[in-house]
């Protein structure tokens, strides 16, 4: 779809802040009347601006592919975009071949989630602020950490505190995704778009996480991080992991964080370089959630966009999390 704004990027403040000065539906494809959703599993709409520059907006169904094959194909326009013959990675399903039977489903209802206001919220992380986290875990474990390890064991332990849950010994949860095609027999070739991912999840009192400095709530996170390839193993074997990685917990005690960082959304070029900026727009009301992503360019650092407090917990939330 094709679309003209009236207004330039910078009278919107070219999107860098929320709340949006142009509405974000009027950014996305509207649904086709009549047709249901899901038989459109894939819409575009490019608007262009005043100035000149465009937004690209993408809605899919995550049955189809996980993020990692949504930026391959967003890369894959981009490369006919600037006259290409063909893709640079060519695209490759054999999900048959590649994607292992899951153990058996267990029957029964669905549960049904807890259907919350929650707020959104973004903070960017300076650059300075992560080098001195990762200096301090290296300086208290002798072990290196991630831009990744500590956004989310920030982003965890600020959300955790602001809910000031009544009971320490509460069990909360994080939940993250991770990329499992070199975990594969034989490993997944570079061009598969399907969805090839495995949640790994880490659980401790909040009694714990409140208290922690945050080299111990990064160590909770290494820890299930380097059980991923094991329980994969399993899983892929057929055998039933507990607690099933899939059955994701959506009470309003667990977090769901994907990093965007590496999936490719950041190198797509149709030929005016690579975008400035961005944006995830689409959340789930009742699923407490959080995307790492890039600040706008040239900034270094990463921004966290989240919807995962009610409006009670948020101001705490937010200033637990600038205050790192």
């Amino acid at each position: 779809m094709e679309a003209v704004a009236g207004c330039s990027l910078e009278d919107v403040a070219r999107l860098e802040n929320y709340p949006f000065a142009i509405p974000e539906g009027d950014l996305l494809p509207d649904e086709a009347p009549g047709v249901e959703p899901l038989d459109l599993p894939l819409m575009m709409q490019v608007t262009e601006f005043t100035c000149g520059g465009f937004v690209v907006g993408l809605t899919s169904s995550h049955s189809i592919t996980d993020g990692l094959g949504a930026g391959q194909f967003i890369n894959a326009i981009g490369d006919y975009a600037r006259g290409l013959p063909k893709p640079r990675v060519t695209p490759i399903w054999s999900r048959g071949e590649l994607i292992p039977k899951p153990p058996k489903l267990l029957s029964g209802p669905l549960p049904v989630p807890r259907m919350s206001e929650l707020r959104y919220l973004t903070v960017d992380l300076s650059i300075d602020s992560i080098e001195h986290a990762k200096s301090q875990f290296l300086q208290s474990t002798g072990q290196r950490c991630s831009t990744f390890d500590v956004a989310i064991a920030r982003l965890w332990q600020a959300r955790t505190r602001s809910l000031r849950l009544a009971d320490p010994s509460t069990r909360v949860n994080l939940g993250f995704f991770a990329n499992t095609r070199h975990l594969l027999r034989g490993g997944a070739t570079a061009g598969f778009y399907g969805n090839c991912f495995y949640t790994v999840t880490v659980s401790a009192e909040s009694g714990e996480v409140v208290s922690a400095d945050l080299a111990g709530v990064i160590d909770l996170i290494r820890d299930a991080k380097a059980r991923l390839p094991a329980e994969f193993a399993r899983w892929a074997a057929g055998e039933r992991v507990e607690p099933d990685p899939y059955d994701l917990s959506l009470s309003y005690e667990s977090l769901f964080v994907t990093d965007w960082t590496r999936l490719g959304f950041m190198d797509a070029d149709y030929g005016w370089g690579t975008p400035s900026l961005v944006i995830p727009f689409a959340f789930q009301p009742f699923m407490p959630k959080a995307i790492i992503g890039a600040p706008p360019a040239p900034k270094a650092g990463a921004r966290i966009t989240t919807q995962c407090v009610e409006e009670v917990n948020l101001p705490e939330f937010r200033d637990e999390m600038e205050a790192f």
